[in-house]
Formats: C-alpha cells, structure tokens, sequence
C-alpha cells in the first residue's frame, strides 16, 4: 500500500481575495481573484502525522468532505453578521461572503460526515455562528498583533485545555471579534479577561473543538496538542 494513501487527510479552509490585497501586481493582473493560505497550518497538521490538502472555494464542499478525514477552519477576516441576524458595525472588517457560504456549507457536510473538526480563531466564531450563535462585532482591545503573548487563558477542570495545558496557557491574541452568545450543543472550556471572553469551546456530542488564539503561529506548534487531537481524531475514521 502507497505510504502517503495510510495518513489522515486534513482539509484546510483559507482566505480569498484580490491579488492586490495582499501582494503588489502589475495592474493588468491586480483585478485577478485568489485563494490563499498561511503555511503555518499545513506544517502543523504534517507534524501532527496528517497530510494537510488546501481546500479552494472552486468545488462544491460536499464533494471535498466525502475525500476528507478532518477539517480545520483557519483564521481570516470578519464574518458577515448577516449569519447571525445582526446589521453589520461600522467597525466591521472586510466580509468575504463566498468565503462565509462555503465554510458553512462544510460544516453542514462535516457534521453530516461525522468529520472531526478544529477552528481556530475565525474558525471558532464560524463554529459558533454556524450552531446558532452570535458575534461581539468589535473587540480592539484584542487586536493585539505586535504581541507574541498578549494574556492568559484558563481551562475549565476536566476540559481538554486542562488536560493538554494545565490550569491555564498564555496564549497570543490577534483576532478582531469575539464569541457573544453561544450556540446550543457546545461547552465553554477556556476563558480569559476574568471570565467575559471565550477562548476555548468543545461541542458536546462530535468531535468538534475551537480555539481564539493562534497556537500555529506559537512557538512549539509543530507539537501543540491541538493539533495531534485532530490528526488522531481523522486517523481513527481510517482504522
């Protein structure tokens, strides 16, 4: 049997936009549409022993989920609070409303799958937001992006935090919103500013789990055991 074909395939959702966005182009190819993808992700779950696959918004999400054996939702801009019957902030950042359907949509075959999930800090709120819940829009005092470390994090007991970090882990913050009302099905496990804002949440009966922070962007990360939970949780689905 081919090698590659025995490791869990983890999909890795990413970002879209105009070239010029995010790199300088000659003006005739400034207009041009792109997915991209920070690295850090795919190198986490290789770690991990996954085989990490980028999942382009060019293919029904269904079709990509049947192939799958995790999925993780990375970070990225803000999500239209259209999802969640809000009327947008002045502050909001710039929606991707293609890139908001499609996350959706493979959450709805992923639950259906049965796939393991991780989101990680958009991933979280689209986790949220996709059960039911809500969005505080604007949380600047979190925007803390020239911060490796910017506050801690405590685990509720018999949490996976808990287990994984101890009674609490100092994590980065560099996310522009953050979790208001939780969507029913899910368990708050990791807080911080003193219990007002969620930092961790486990879904109470699929292995589904989702982070604020960055641990990609952490030092250790290649060992970080957010990741090894979701390559075990797809490996099992191939044994």
């Amino acid at each position: 049997m081919d090698y590659v074909t025995t490791l869990p395939i983890v999909g890795i959702s990413g970002n879209t936009g105009r070239r010029e966005r995010f790199e300088p182009h000659p003006e005739a190819l400034r207009d041009l549409e792109a997915d991209y993808y920070y690295r850090e992700y795919a190198q986490a779950v290789a770690a991990a022993g996954g085989l990490p696959v980028y999942l382009p918004l060019a293919a029904d999400p269904g079709l990509y989920v049947r192939h799958l054996d995790g999925l993780l939702l990375s970070g990225g801009t803000d999500i239209d609070p259209v999802h969640y019957g809000q009327v947008a902030s002045p502050d909001l950042l710039i929606p991707e409303p293609e890139r908001d359907a499609y996350e959706l949509a493979l959450l709805d075959s992923a639950a259906e799958a049965g796939l393991p999930v991780l989101g990680i800090c958009r991933g979280l709120q689209i986790l949220n937001v996709h059960g039911g819940g809500t969005l505080h829009q604007h949380a600047p005092s979190h925007a803390c992006y020239d911060k490796p470390l910017a506050h801690e994090v405590t685990f509720v007991a018999d949490s996976l935090g808990m287990s994984w970090y101890g009674p609490s882990k100092q994590v980065n913050s560099q996310h522009h919103q953050t979790l208001d009302s939780i969507a029913e099905g899910y368990t708050i496990t990791g807080w911080t500013d003193n219990g007002t804002t969620v930092e961790m949440l486990e879904a109470d009966d699929r292995p589904w789990l989702g982070v604020q922070w960055h641990p990609e962007r952490m030092e250790g990360s290649d060992q970080d055991p957010l990741f090894t939970w979701l390559v075990s949780n797809a490996a099992n689905r191939i044994r």
